[in-house]
């Protein structure tokens, strides 16, 4: 990796207009709408009852090109993987909108040779036409074949502390066997989620599915077990990633309620791992 070119890397602030059929193929994608019956999921996969996209929809606009991050910065490609994901949630999007996006990179971390290397972006929405934030994107990507690449000193913040004692609450949530295939049509086209050949070349024994969709259903899984499916009530929404999901797994995200502060991290149901970590909601007062 070269750390100076990813270290002062400028990226260009992107436009993007949406309409509601974008925010519907985003909740589909995460596996909303298995139902026809349930109301709370009918609310973001219907144009006549969508509101408010997920909050967690922001994580699809108007996202740089970090293929030319990669290139310019002699990044493998192949080896990166989604490491966090945080987000601010300021107001619910509109049903359709213009929105414009501009990111950064906040932040490069040595693990070591054969350790790979991290690095931190973030990404901020705004309404195109009253300059309003949307939310706030902090992700970290994890370069798994970058490792003794130098960078800043020390590493990112430490993540979320889960609590001790047995979960107080779950929810299941089957992914299907075709999300990463229906995800991909957002804008994240890497081939590591379509294509058996680059998933070998990775390590994988097939496509995995994209890491931001499996954090798509962690928020789900909060929203509809506190909030009563009210998406705009979702504050902040924090995780590491641990292990890959292949589509169609079935998951569990395990939970914890301290206040308005909702602890959590997903499993795999079938393989026993856990495939988010460290997991931290913010429900808005």
């Amino acid at each position: 990796m070269r750390t100076d070119i990813v270290r002062s890397w400028e990226f260009t602030a992107i436009e993007h207009g949406y309409e509601s059929r974008d925010a519907i193929l985003y909740a589909l994608a995460i596996g909303l709408g298995g139902d026809p019956l349930d109301p709370d999921e009918l609310r973001f996969v219907t144009e006549s009852r969508l509101q408010h996209p997920l909050p967690t929809f922001g994580t699809v606009l108007a996202r740089p090109a970090l293929d030319e991050l990669f290139e310019a910065g002699e990044i493998d490609r192949v080896k990166v993987v989604q490491g966090e994901q945080r987000a601010v949630f300021d107001r619910p999007f509109p049903a359709s909108g213009q929105v414009v996006g501009r990111a950064k990179v906040s932040g490069v971390w040595d693990k070591g040779p054969g350790r790979g290397a991290l690095i931190r972006w973030d990404h901020e929405l705004f309404d195109a036409r009253s300059g309003e934030r949307y939310c706030l994107s902090r992700s970290i990507t994890f370069a798994r074949g970058d490792g003794g690449c130098g960078g800043d000193n020390g590493l990112p913040p430490p993540p979320h502390s889960l609590p001790m004692m047995k979960p107080e609450v779950f929810y299941d949530h089957a992914t299907l066997p075709q999300s990463a295939l229906i995800y991909r049509q957002l804008g994240d086209r890497n081939p590591l989620h379509s294509d058996p050949q680059v998933a070998s070349q990775a390590g994988f024994n097939r496509p995995i599915l994209h890491g931001l969709c499996t954090y798509g259903i962690a928020g789900w899984a909060v929203i509809r077990t506190f909030l009563d499916g009210q998406a705009e009530d979702l504050a902040e929404l924090d995780c590491r990633f641990s292990k890959p999901v292949f589509p169609g797994e079935m998951l569990r995200t395990e939970m914890w309620q301290d206040g308005n502060v909702v602890s959590f991290r997903v499993l795999v149901l079938g393989r026993d791992i856990v495939a988010i970590d460290n997991g931290r909601a913010l429900i808005r007062n």
